[in-house]
């Protein structure tokens, strides 16, 4: 299973140190950030268990840190990457 989250860390070395602390709470977690993003993305995987995404929150919040889980976004029927070629890859 995979979460993510819209965070507002914006520094490596925030991310480094939340990272850190997330391992280390949950042993079976892989987490990154993707700051590039302009959500400031925290990805959260584990192929054990379910997250438990409010404590992932209560992690980041717990540095002073924001943290919401980014909904699916789900492509209307119909639509493929090929019909919306022109959108997703501007020629």
């Amino acid at each position: 299973m995979i979460e993510v989250f819209r965070t507002n860390v914006d520094s490596p070395d925030q991310a480094a140190t939340l990272i850190g602390h997330i391992h280390s709470i949950f042993n079976d977690y892989k987490a990154n950030f993707d700051l590039e993003d302009c959500d400031k993305i925290l990805r959260v995987k584990s192929n054990n268990d379910e997250i438990k995404t409010y404590l992932i929150i209560d992690v980041l919040n717990s540095y002073g840190f924001r943290a919401e889980i980014l909904p699916d976004e789900i492509m209307p029927p119909g639509n493929s990457e090929k019909n919306l070629k022109g959108i997703l890859f501007p020629a």
